[in-house]
């Protein structure tokens, strides 16, 4: 049973905030790359034989369905640990849960820089192309698309008052 958080209102479970925030992040995510990638001529295929390379080099981009396949799980596994950090932490540290809005996207950037000098470099994908609509555009869907709602989701669940 749900309890009533500050405002009366009823919080999200630990579980409840966790799949939504994952879901959430996932979906804006891929959304965002496949429409901005697409007006620059990238196909869906590619763009998730891209994300499969991070693990099978570029071996992914002459695979097919199940590469595919592939990229679209690593996608959504990284989206899910990306939400189960926030979370987790906004229960040690409960300003990450109070303030949202600001939080949220440091979180977002925070993410991005690791995700594009650190897990990138390291993976057989090698470092990313930095050009600039490119950067603008990562960074604000890291900001609102990933950051912010692992914290808005993250202050539902403490609206529980768990």
């Amino acid at each position: 049973m749900a309890h009533s958080g500050p405002q009366g209102r009823e919080g999200l479970s630990f579980g409840r905030a966790l799949v939504y925030a994952w879901l959430t992040i996932g979906i804006v995510d891929i959304a965002d790359a496949l429409v901005f990638y697409g007006f620059l001529g990238a196909t869906p295929r590619l763009i998730f034989q891209s994300i499969a390379s991070g693990l099978l080099g570029r071996a992914a981009f002459s695979g097919g369905f199940w590469v595919q396949c592939l990229g679209v799980a690593l996608h959504f596994l990284i989206s899910f640990v990306i939400a189960l950090v926030y979370l987790a932490a906004s229960r040690r540290m409960r300003t990450l849960a109070r303030r949202p809005w600001a939080w949220g996207p440091a979180y977002g950037l925070a993410v991005w820089f690791v995700m594009y000098f650190v897990v990138l470099p390291l993976s057989a994908h090698g470092p990313a192309a930095m050009k600039w609509p490119t950067v603008v555009d990562e960074i604000a869907i890291h900001l609102l698309g990933v950051g912010l709602p692992a914290a808005l989701f993250a202050r539902a669940h403490a609206e529980r008052g768990v």
